[in-house]
């Protein structure tokens, strides 16, 4: 860091001295410490390469002290029977997100709103692997690999199946990804046949609707993370569906919600409903006219769980809430 020529000589040493406290924590986190909890695989130096968006990176081969900046990364480790040491939380909630069991959240130190981790949070818990990706948190690659093995993947939400395996990789926990995909895979077989079977399935077109806070209302596209359960349960979508802008959403204003009508609709909410456009949609003559609202196929969701959950452990939630309201 330069200080200004008028500097004085005290507020160098200062400054010294802070960079320094800092580049401490940063070392000590980085090469681990005796009292770092660390598992026997970060002790005795055994270590694999785990591929990342950022490319090869070396991690310990059963970490113990993870710390995860997202709710994808989170549910990952939820998952896999991995409690992390620190998480960061969404700057929309309070806490980690409520779907999770509370046991295997607590004690997790929140370190910081998830676009903006706290670093010297982080590096005070000394992890030995940080999970998190590219899109969220590449521009603080730098910092976070000076703290810990840092494995990012390229972005998050529509790839999550993907991801969860490079989680798995980086975790050490395998085979217990094998688990959690073939109890997935028989969940969404199960909801099937439930509500009538794959051609049943098909002709039921589904869309999930978010009203957004200080945005227009989005209808998600194919390539979402609630795409791939509908898709994967074999849900028919309705033809607009496909035309969301980069396979992600496509939005809409209150005065044409009546393009998102479809034979069963679930909306969630994120943020306060009036200023999300909620409270004045559903509201509206044009909503009411919808026959998914007349019919009674509108179903109102959870947005932490059927939006930000992005794992298995939301989707086994999100699959019953579905089967319930396909089969009610």
């Amino acid at each position: 860091m330069t200080t200004r020529p008028n500097s004085s000589a005290h507020g160098r040493r200062a400054l010294a001295a802070g960079a320094l406290a800092l580049s401490g924590a940063l070392t000590l986190s980085a090469c681990g410490s005796s009292d770092s909890g660390s598992g026997p695989g970060s002790r005795s130096g055994a270590t694999h390469v785990v591929k990342t968006a950022m490319g090869d990176v070396r991690v310990p081969v059963a970490p113990k002290r993870v710390v995860v900046l997202d709710t994808a990364e989170l549910d990952s480790a939820v998952t896999l029977g991995v409690k992390p040491v620190g998480a960061t939380h969404v700057e929309a909630s309070k806490g980690f997100p409520s779907y999770l069991p509370k046991d295997k959240v607590a004690g997790i130190k929140d370190v910081g709103e998830m676009l903006n981790p706290n670093m010297e949070a982080i590096a005070a818990l000394h992890p030995d692997v940080i999970l998190t990706s590219k899109i969220r948190h590449a521009a603080k690659y730098d910092q976070l690999k000076e703290i810990a093995p840092t494995v990012m993947t390229e972005t998050t939400g529509y790839p999550w199946q993907k991801n969860f395996q490079t989680h798995a990789d980086a975790l050490g926990k395998k085979a217990e990804a094998r688990k959690a995909v073939a109890e997935y895979e028989a969940h969404a077989a199960k909801v099937t046949a439930a509500v009538g079977g794959p051609e049943k399935a098909k002709a039921t077109k589904v869309n999930v609707l978010r009203f957004v806070e200080g945005a227009d209302i989005r209808l998600y596209g194919e390539q979402t993370y609630i795409a791939t359960l509908l898709k994967d349960v074999g849900l028919g979508r309705p033809a607009l569906a496909a035309k969301a802008k980069d396979g992600f959403s496509y939005d809409l204003s209150p005065e044409k919600i009546d393009l998102a009508d479809a034979d069963v609709i679930f909306r969630a909410t994120y943020g306060d409903p009036a200023k999300a456009k909620e409270t004045r949609t559903t509201g509206s003559g044009l909503w009411k006219s919808m026959d998914a609202v007349k019919k009674g196929n509108v179903h109102t969701v959870d947005d932490e769980l059927w939006i930000q959950g992005i794992g298995y452990t939301a989707a086994a939630k999100i699959l019953d809430q579905m089967r319930a309201a396909l089969t009610g």
